[in-house]
């Protein structure tokens, strides 16, 4: 028997709502799964993939993974991982330095062996390389296997990768795939193999209603009476509160409406999303916002989606300024080496005196890089994004993978550049870059 939790999407460094509590908040969720695993004394924590938020995770988010993953270290629990969308880069992954610590191991083709199951891992792959894979894995002579793998997998919502291909094409049965990338938690068989997804460890959008937590998987043929050789049990996580508010106002009602529906509400150090609907009078989100925080809330968020007298349709929402922007640029269909243009100028981990450098550098290591020039292409960039919000904002409403990815398909399907200068010094952006842990 072999005993493992399964977690993902744990996004590490996410200063959602640019508050630094938030931030804080995605590492103590981490934390809080590898403190479940210890205590339940699991044989393994199998992580499926965006461990970061940001694929230049900046020093403090570094350290703190490191001293999270010291503990389970301690504790003589292996972490098996693989690479997911928002932290995968062209060079070195930041999981192969927690490999070279001791801390990690990175799966792959090879089995990883933990108790009776062998583990195989599979990072994430851009849509517009899927074709190339084979999915050959090497044998194993261990009484069951899963594959971790990070994407968005069929039967679950805003799938692009065919499950029944990926089992039917590799050279291992499994009895599970361990998936991450989508942020609702589910599970389904496919042709005999259980399918299953842990969800995120924090909300990551307001589209993720539902408590967070992770999976507990058991590999044994009588820990379901017999018939199954999987078990998946779910397991929740005490996180930070949210609060949604729904004020539908009839007319003539207005703010003090809203503000009583705030009231009926423990708002105390909790996210609160208010959404404003009816045909009442017009309301100032920014009143409304600090009225709540006023109420005790940590942050507070006002959406207000009703149509404006104008010449035109106007769709508004005070949540994050940054969702119009991430949804206009999701249209433009821009290339590869144009979103990661985007990324740079909009990015709060690079300094602005270093903007106008780490643009340039990008682009010259696109044209350098003769492999690379089909990035300058436009469109690339939309490919397979048939899901809502999906590989540039996150996945959203019911097979949400998070609105917190601003920058998921210049990831995907740029492959990201690395982070090295033209000369081939480090570019640490104010950041201490992998190459200087190694």
């Amino acid at each position: 028997m072999t005993r493992v939790i399964h977690t993902g999407d744990t996004h590490v460094g996410y200063a959602q709502y640019h508050s630094p509590v938030r931030r804080q908040d995605f590492l103590d969720a981490f934390a809080a799964v590898i403190d479940d695993a210890i205590e339940g004394e699991v044989d393994a924590v199998v992580h499926a993939g965006d461990l970061f938020h940001d694929r230049r995770p900046e020093l403090a988010d570094l350290m703190g993974t490191i001293t999270v993953l010291r503990r389970l270290d301690d504790a003589g629990i292996p972490l098996l991982a693989v690479v997911g969308n928002h932290e995968s880069t062209r060079g070195g992954q930041w999981l192969d330095l927690f490999e070279r610590l001791g801390l990690a191991t990175r799966l792959g083709d090879e089995p990883t062996v933990v108790g009776d199951t062998a583990f195989y891992g599979l990072d994430h792959v851009p849509v517009s390389r899927r074709d190339d894979l084979d999915y050959a894995f090497a044998d194993h002579d261990a009484e069951y296997a899963a594959l971790v793998a990070h994407g968005l997998f069929e039967p679950f919502g805003y799938a692009d990768w065919d499950t029944e291909e990926v089992l039917a094409e590799s050279d291992v049965a499994f009895d599970a795939m361990l998936l991450g990338d989508n942020h609702t938690p589910d599970s389904a068989q496919v042709d005999g193999t259980w399918v299953t997804y842990p969800g995120s460890t924090e909300r990551a959008s307001a589209s993720e209603r539902e408590g967070r937590g992770y999976n507990l998987v058991t590999f044994d043929a009588d820990a379901a009476g017999g018939d199954d050789r999987v078990e998946i049990r779910r397991r929740a996580l005490d996180t930070r509160p949210f609060v949604f508010v729904e004020a539908d106002l009839r007319e003539g009602e207005g703010a003090a409406r809203v503000r009583e529906k705030i009231r009926q509400h423990d708002l105390e150090d909790a996210v609160v999303l208010v959404d404003v609907a009816g045909e009442g009078d017009p309301v100032t989100p920014a009143a409304i916002e600090e009225f709540a925080t006023d109420e005790g809330a940590l942050i507070a968020r006002v959406t207000d989606r009703r149509e404006v007298e104008t010449d035109a349709e106007v769709d508004v929402s005070f949540a994050d300024p940054e969702d119009a922007v991430r949804e206009r640029v999701e249209e433009m269909g821009l290339s590869a080496a144009a979103l990661d243009v985007e990324e740079a100028v909009r990015a709060d981990t690079i300094p602005d005196t270093n903007v106008r450098e780490t643009v340039k550098r990008r682009i010259e290591e696109r044209v350098d890089d003769i492999d690379d020039l089909g990035a300058f292409d436009g469109g690339e960039a939309a490919e397979g994004n048939n899901q809502s919000e999906s590989e540039v904002d996150g996945v959203e409403a019911d097979g949400d993978a998070g609105e917190e990815a601003a920058d998921d398909e210049a990831t995907d399907d740029a492959d990201s550049a690395d982070d090295e200068t033209t000369d081939g010094t480090a570019d640490t952006d104010g950041q201490v870059s992998m190459e200087d842990y190694l």
